[in-house]
């Protein structure tokens, strides 16, 4: 393997120099969504992976407050597609999604809440 050379490493020194945390944490923020979208099946080709996709949603959840101090109205796409992600795993991980399909005449059941929204841990729309 080739060591870089004097001039590579001052050029990559400068380039750390110039990059912020708040840069790693929007990066790694975004990495996360779009792995999660396609660990969510969202992507062609690709098969879907619960756990995966959970881990992913819950990990950007777990940065976003720390950015949302300093950039606010600029996550709003950010927040957008966590939300859209949110919600896939939602309906893929439903009790719909491990019945099958119903009619469409057929009502829901309700029978309080599922797994995933017992645990406190997966955001829901309407629910803080």
């Amino acid at each position: 393997m080739r060591q870089p050379s004097e001039e590579e490493i001052r050029a990559l020194e400068a380039e750390m120099a110039k990059l912020t945390v708040d840069d790693v944490l929007l990066q790694t923020i975004v990495t996360l969504l779009n792995l999660g979208a396609r660990k969510a099946g969202l992507a062609e080709g690709s098969e879907p992976d619960l756990p995966q996709v959970r881990d992913a949603i819950e990990a950007a959840r777990a940065l976003m407050p720390i950015v949302e101090q300093r950039h606010g109205e600029e996550l709003a796409p950010v927040k957008d597609a966590l939300s859209r992600l949110q919600m896939a795993y939602v309906q893929m991980s439903g009790p719909q999604a491990q019945e099958g399909p119903r009619a469409p005449n057929e009502p829901a059941t309700e029978e309080g809440p599922g797994p995933a929204q017992q645990s406190g841990r997966l955001w829901v729309p309407g629910n803080q």
